[in-house]
């Protein structure tokens, strides 16, 4: 990432709601093909700080992703911090993939279980990936899909000593977004929300996942048509939302969707009773 655009992510973050762009101004990918709904001008920055300055408010920022906003602030404000040398990092990209996909239809805790139970009896990913996959198996089965995990850790790992000779991602920290996401999607069971994981958490580049909680408040919120499916729903929240907003929106609204669903309730069911509990920060922008 060139020096110039770090120093105006961290000025971004510092300005002040008083002094943020237009929402014309801020969304200059709007109309890119990209986008696969050009014609639903949502979400508008001011919408994006609104929530963001909301769920803070409610929240607090989440525990669990400080140390990755804490890294990444340093990345920014160190103009050459994402080039140090991976022992400098508490998580490797590899250790941040496999992470990621160990957390797939499962809920957290047990994704962290099967994370560091796969570590404990394998130390290494030479380790597993010389394992036999029955063994593999039986070290993330409190994950849920133990034998789907395996076959795409395995199939990952092989793939990926073919073509690099070791097995090590450290490399993807010198490619551009759109290198990273072709790179990680030629491995068979990484899908888009996974390398938007990585790009974030462990590569502390500006993406957007949506997962199921964001999704479901996305189009609850209006920020998406009705008919949205997850994957267009990536594509036009990443070209909406603004780059220095991203991360803590996107920590926030995960955080929210997963203590909360009163706004989702609200978003997808017009008729009937309405509920007049506002302990939800998110009602008043259910459509």
């Amino acid at each position: 990432m060139p020096k110039t655009r770090k120093r105006k992510q961290v000025e971004a973050e510092q300005k002040p709601k008083s002094a943020t762009k237009s929402a014309k101004t801020a969304n200059p990918f709007k109309a890119t093909a990209n986008d696969p709904y050009p014609n639903h001008p949502r979400p508008t920055r001011e919408e994006c700080l609104s929530v963001r300055d909301d769920l803070l408010a409610f929240h607090g920022f989440p525990e669990e992703f400080a140390e990755y906003r804490k890294q990444r602030l340093m990345a920014l404000e160190t103009d050459g911090a994402m080039n140090s040398e991976p022992s400098d990092r508490k998580e490797s990209v590899l250790d941040g993939l496999v992470r990621t996909l160990l957390s797939q239809n499962t809920t957290e805790v047990n994704s962290q279980k099967a994370f560091a139970s796969l570590k404990s009896a394998f130390p290494t990913w030479e380790d597993v990936l010389g394992a036999d996959s029955n063994s593999i198996e039986n070290a993330i089965r409190c994950g849920g899909l133990a034998r789907t995990k395996t076959s795409c850790i395995k199939n990952m790992l092989r793939c990926l000593l073919e073509k690099k000779e070791k097995l090590c991602l450290e490399y993807l920290r010198e490619l551009s977004v759109d290198e990273i996401k072709s790179e990680l999607s030629c491995f068979k069971g990484i899908g888009p929300k996974t390398v938007a994981c990585v790009l974030m958490f462990q590569l502390q580049q500006d993406d957007f996942p949506v997962d199921t909680h964001v999704f479901e408040i996305a189009k609850a919120i209006g920020w998406v048509p009705a008919e949205a499916d997850r994957n267009k729903t990536y594509l036009h929240l990443n070209q909406w939302i603004p780059n220095e907003l991203k991360f803590d929106l996107n920590c926030l609204l995960y955080t929210h969707g997963k203590l909360c669903r009163k706004c989702i309730k609200k978003g997808d069911s017009q008729q009937g009773k309405e509920s007049h509990d506002n302990s939800c920060p998110l009602l008043r922008y259910c459509q």
